[in-house]
């Protein structure tokens, strides 16, 4: 950073607040009007900012209104050391190496500043800023009116008494910042919006830069992340819970959301820069959309299916994929078990006939669950968790899967579908929605199952022949039925619901739901986001459905290098030739693989030939590789 140096702002720039406002919400605390008093100074702070009013004018104003004292100054230090800009924060090794380009030029105070930013590596002698005047009993009565800093065009002046020879660059929020740049005392301005973006001075800027990062990528300089993470784009469709996005927005990354899906067209023109797409049940990601996504690196399914994204050609394209295969388990079976006591009593019949003035008090075909036999096709994570609940409620279990499972308490396994089928009063279904699950209850598993029998379907629409059971519903052979899913569903709310299921006193229809609760979707909004920047940051594949799972340690004093590629031999042997021949010390090396892809992990030290990376995207069978540090 020879002949290159750094004026930095620190209000909303360093820090993410205004500290004098900081200080006056400190120093009245106890005043009557304390809220009013408040918000006055933020209103003041903020035209200074935007230039409707001078510095000097803003400065004197709110110094007049705060009733401050050094305590108060004291007790705001404490805060505003947790209150440093995240970028800032991630870069204090850079702050601390260039401690001699680095400069501090602010309209604030020195008496709050110099304490927070000299833990950053800054020099105390390159920090100018305002100072207080103090009463005898240590109260603010004013400030320093000699300052330069106090007076308007200050900033200007300071810097250009600096007489630093070289590239001057200024960053920072306010107009006093960009007047650097037009006085021509610095080279550009960067406006810098990691937590303001004021109208007028964007407008003014040389440059917007959302954090610290993306700065010190522009000119390539040492920095804590790899690749600024507002750069990295996430689409976030289908009305996704708001903690999970709001987890990916304190990431730093850009994060658009739509409430609805969009087909595979609309999709495939919304998803050519998109580094991350996450969606639900509704939205397919088919092989035309994974070759439209030019920088796609994962997909996260806010929801336990994946059967809407191609996964093999996801894999074939490098492309993360990850689900939420336990977070709505609970939401699921409880709707089961609610929907069982609901059609064993005929409420469903019972309740139209009562809107309809009819009052039918019969207990004929309405029974109690307790006894009752559930059969579980599919014993999965939701199966198995239904067993648990259905039996403690006094009902005998028995489940039916293609995969040898471990039974839970009294579960009694059928070895084929049928004979589950012909022993149970109650079928409920539970598989997932691979192809070969297509319409596995059709016309001949209708007829094998009791008369009067009970039958629920919150797993995938496709896996019933609805032709089958809207004739088994005809004939009296269903006595009640559940159904959350269908082949085909609304794309949005506006759509309207088409289903031969429509019109049935006995049947159950609720539009896809079952995961629909408060408690599930803040666990699957948080566990999909989670998993997706656990891959973004560290690499790590954990959970993923589609890739080699590896669990990875934190990255410390490192670079790792992320290789994917083919699952085809000496890939290894030709990675690590590549890191001896350019003298890479290797501190820690993972590999996994599964029957189509390997994924190879190398953290390096941070001191190696950047051809590396090169040469490791020229290897036979890359996929895709990437450095993280």
């Amino acid at each position: 950073m020879n002949n290159k140096y750094l004026i930095v702002d620190f209000d909303s720039t360093f820090i993410q607040v205004e500290a004098l406002d900081e200080l006056a919400a400190i120093a009245l605390a106890d005043h009557p009007e304390s809220e009013s008093v408040v918000e006055k100074i933020k209103t003041i702070t903020a035209q200074g900012m935007e230039g409707k009013i001078s510095l000097s004018e803003s400065l004197a104003s709110r110094i007049k209104l705060l009733s401050a004292n050094k305590n108060h100054i004291a007790q705001l230090v404490e805060i505003l050391k947790d209150k440093v800009s995240p970028s800032f924060k991630r870069n204090v090794a850079f702050l601390n190496q260039f401690s001699d380009n680095v400069y501090i030029v602010s309209s604030g105070f020195k008496e709050y500043i110099e304490p927070i930013v000299t833990l950053f590596g800054i020099k105390a002698s390159h920090i100018f800023a305002n100072n207080f005047t103090f009463d005898a009993s240590g109260s603010i009565n004013g400030l320093d009116d000699a300052n330069p800093l106090a007076q308007d065009q200050g900033k200007v002046r300071v810097v250009r008494n600096l007489g630093l020879k070289g590239t001057i660059w200024a960053v920072g929020d306010g107009i006093t910042d960009y007047e650097i740049r037009e006085a021509g005392v610095a080279n550009a301005f960067y406006a810098f919006t990691e937590n303001v973006a004021r109208t007028k001075v964007v407008e003014k800027a040389d440059v917007v830069i959302k954090n610290f990062d993306e700065f010190l990528y522009m000119h390539d300089f040492p920095r804590a992340i790899s690749y600024p993470r507002n750069r990295i784009k996430i689409l976030l469709l289908e009305n996704l819970h708001p903690n999970g996005i709001k987890m990916l927005q304190h990431e730093g990354y850009t994060v658009e959301t739509l409430k609805g899906s969009l087909n595979e067209d609309e999709l495939c023109e919304k998803i050519k820069d998109v580094s991350i797409l996450g969606i639900r049940s509704k939205t397919n990601v088919t092989k035309k959309v994974l070759d439209a996504a030019e920088r796609l690196i994962s997909i996260g399914c806010f929801c336990i299916g994946t059967n809407q994204v191609d996964l093999a050609y996801a894999t074939e394209k490098g492309v993360c994929v990850f689900n939420a295969p336990y977070s709505n388990t609970r939401s699921v079976v409880e709707m089961v078990i609610g929907e069982i006591i609901m059609l064993m009593r005929k409420i469903v019949s019972k309740n139209t006939m009562l809107h309809q003035g009819k009052w039918d008090k019969s207990a004929d075909n309405c029974f109690e669950i307790r006894g009752k036999k559930l059969g579980i096709v599919g014993y999965g994570n939701i199966g198995s968790q239904l067993s648990v609940l259905a039996e403690s409620m006094g009902m005998q279990v028995y489940y039916y899967d293609v995969m040898e499972k471990l039974q839970l308490g009294n579960a009694r396994k059928c070895d084929t579908l049928d004979e589950l089928l012909s022993s149970v009063d109650i079928v409920s279904l539970h598989v997932d929605g691979r192809k070969s699950n297509s319409k596995i209850i059709g016309e001949h598993e209708f007829k094998m199952m009791k008369d009067n029998v009970i039958f629920i379907n919150l797993s995938r629409g496709h896996v019933v022949d609805i032709d089958a059971m809207v004739g088994a519903l005809k004939s009296g052979k269903i006595l009640g039925a559940a159904v959350d899913v269908f082949p085909v569903e609304p794309k949005n709310n506006q759509e309207e619901f088409v289903s031969q299921l429509r019109g049935f006193d006995n049947v159950i229809l609720s539009p896809h739901i079952g995961g629909s609760t408060e408690e599930a979707q803040l666990n699957i909004g948080e566990f999909v986001a989670r998993r997706i920047t656990n891959y973004v940051n560290a690499g790590d594949t954990t959970q993923s459905v589609n890739m080699p799972n590896i669990q990875l340690p934190e990255l410390r004093k490192a670079h790792r290098l992320i290789h994917l590629h083919n699952n085809v031999p000496g890939i290894m042997a030709q990675i690590n030739q590549v890191l001896a021949s350019h003298k890479a010390n290797v501190l820690g090396q993972y590999l996994k693989t599964n029957e189509t892809v390997g994924y190879v992990i190398s953290d390096i030290d941070v001191e190696y030939d950047k051809e590396v990376i090169n040469e490791l995207k020229k290897i036979d069978g890359t996929i895709k590789s990437r450095v993280l540090y």
